[in-house]
């Protein structure tokens, strides 16, 4: 059986990912940064954004011992003094949060810490690379869904994730579930999974009974599953399938539009259209909204009245695609310069191979399109929330554009864009994540007994998240008519360790210097021995 599922394993069909090596990943090194936990660290003074959907709170006082939040205190009024009576007690640390802003750490809901692609390209981010720059950003949690590296080194790194022996956010991994296996093989490659300590699967597509069998057996084994509803398979099973079947959640949105269309089974291809070709790929996910039910429709209605009912989850990513809408401002983004790994950056550029790089000849109508589909595609989520679904925050990093972090952040203004109040941004990035994933007894709010992943944040994101950015927001400073940055997170804190956001930001800058030096030593010396 072990040799049919080897076999099962090379004969996966182009377009789905395989669970195994894929790029030489540089592992995290030890641990240098972040202080404690302590037996008592005190924040004070910060305003609480807790992440249940209440208003701002405080200004309050957090008490964490170890790695466990022991009280939450309310100690005054704001604009008013606080007394220093009723305060609780001092700490072996204590961060002054006066004027900041208290928040649950965030949980990247759909990460990649390796672009496998990259490897055509130069040598790969090392794994720190991510982890420094979601820190950096406010990440604790992150789900990640689809490797590029081996079962043994992906979970040799959560465990050191979840022990703070990496400067990283507590890993959940998310393996790839292969193609070409029959059913009976499928439940046996789950349960090897299950045994070796994953969190859960990423499914891309395949035959419905094997589907069924995979999930159904996830499900029994107490693994999370995901799905990217590739084209390849979408029309035997789109997201309805997956949501009655048992899948936890979907991602971005294919297999949604599928699941409403009324006059068709299948999108309007194009008589020439080839997968493989990323340009037609994309291209023409950008028209397949509009030939869905409309919206408030009887169709459109009952396909989210059923999902509603399932528990399902929607995992959008919006800010992954963001770039067909607009690609030269994905271009330009300002972090870019400072921030893009090179190989990371070679592999952005517009190329017949690597994935989601299709600006062979990107158009006007194109982005046109594009913006017509997320109008149709955020209705959908933003009433999928208003109607009590659960609706998480992914970035989806590490291709087209979009760096670790500075992504996740974008997405929460992505989600505003389509008619999320700002405390349900704030939501879906904390407690509906952790909900997610099975953790909401442990993370995703501020509460006494929970983990102590909490993030400080000198400005108020719910008046505006550019100031999340780890580059921070520009603003005038109207008594001294300068142009200043402002914002960033100042603290990450996760499992009780204290990190300085900015220090990780700019290790990453360094990082990226080197790697430019080296790579340029390096062509100098080859062009030397020619």
């Amino acid at each position: 059986m072990l040799a049919a599922i080897s076999a099962a394993l090379l004969a996966a069909p182009s377009g789905f990912a395989q669970d195994s090596p894929a790029a030489a990943v540089d592992p995290a090194p030890n641990r240098a940064e972040g202080d404690g936990p302590f037996d008592r660290l005190v924040i004070r003074g910060g305003y609480l954004i807790d992440g249940t959907g209440a208003p701002l709170q405080g200004p309050v006082d957090i008490v964490v011992e170890n790695n466990r939040i022991t009280e939450v205190r309310v100690v005054g009024s704001p604009k008013v003094p606080i007394d220093p009576e009723g305060r609780p007690e001092p700490g072996q640390r204590e961060i002054d949060a006066q004027g900041m802003y208290i928040l649950p750490g965030f949980i990247n809901a759909h990460a990649h810490v390796s672009n496998p692609g990259q490897a055509r390209f130069g040598k790969a981010a090392p794994a720190e690379y991510a982890y420094k720059l979601w820190m950096g950003h406010g990440v604790t949690t992150a789900r990640v869904v689809g490797t590029g590296v081996s079962r043994e080194w992906a979970l040799r790194e959560k465990t050191r994730s979840i022990s703070s022996a990496i400067t990283a956010p507590r890993l959940s991994y998310h393996m790839s579930f292969p193609g070409g296996m029959t059913p009976d093989e499928a439940r046996i490659w789950v349960r090897d999974l299950a045994r070796d300590g994953a969190d859960g699967i990423k499914f891309f597509g395949g035959p419905p009974d094997v589907m069924e069998a995979a999930i159904d057996e996830a499900n029994k084994r107490g693994l999370k599953t995901a799905m990217h509803h590739a084209q390849l398979a979408v029309t035997r099973w789109n997201v309805l399938d997956s949501a009655r079947a048992g899948l936890t959640s979907m991602e971005h949105w294919y297999g949604l539009p599928e699941a409403l269309f009324e006059d068709r089974r299948i999108q309007h291809y194009p008589a020439d259209y080839v997968y493989h070709d990323e340009q037609h790929r994309f291209g023409e996910a950008g028209r397949l909204w509009r030939q869905a039910a409309k919206p408030y429709s009887e169709k459109w209605n009952a396909v989210m009245e059923e999902l509603l009912s399932l528990d399902f989850t929607l995992d959008p990513t919006f800010t992954i695609y963001e770039a067909a809408r607009d690609v030269m401002a994905a271009r330009t983004q300002e972090w870019l310069a400072d921030y893009t790994w090179p190989t990371l950056e070679r592999f952005f550029r517009p190329s017949r191979v690597a994935h989601g790089s299709f600006w062979f000849d990107w158009t006007t109508q194109d982005e046109i399109d594009w913006k017509e589909n997320y109008r149709l595609w955020m209705t959908f989520i933003n009433e999928y929330k208003n109607r009590g679904g659960r609706v998480t925050v992914g970035d989806d990093a590490g291709f087209i554009y979009k760096l670790y972090g500075f992504g996740y952040i974008r997405e929460f203004e992505l989600l505003q864009e389509a008619g999320f109040h700002p405390l349900e941004v704030i939501t879906a990035a904390t407690l509906h994540g952790a909900e997610l994933l099975g953790r909401d007894a442990d993370i995703g709010t501020v509460e006494k007994g929970k983990l102590a992943d909490l993030i400080i944040v000198p400005e108020n994101p719910l008046q505006n998240f550019k100031t999340l950015y780890g580059t921070g927001a520009v603003r005038l400073n109207d008594e001294t008519d300068q142009v200043e940055r402002v914002g960033g997170v100042r603290w990450t804190i996760k499992d009780g360790i204290v990190y300085d956001a900015r220090g990780l930001l700019q290790d990453i800058r360094q990082m990226v210097a080197d790697e430019h030096v080296r790579e340029a030593e390096m062509t100098q010396s080859s062009t030397e021995s020619e």
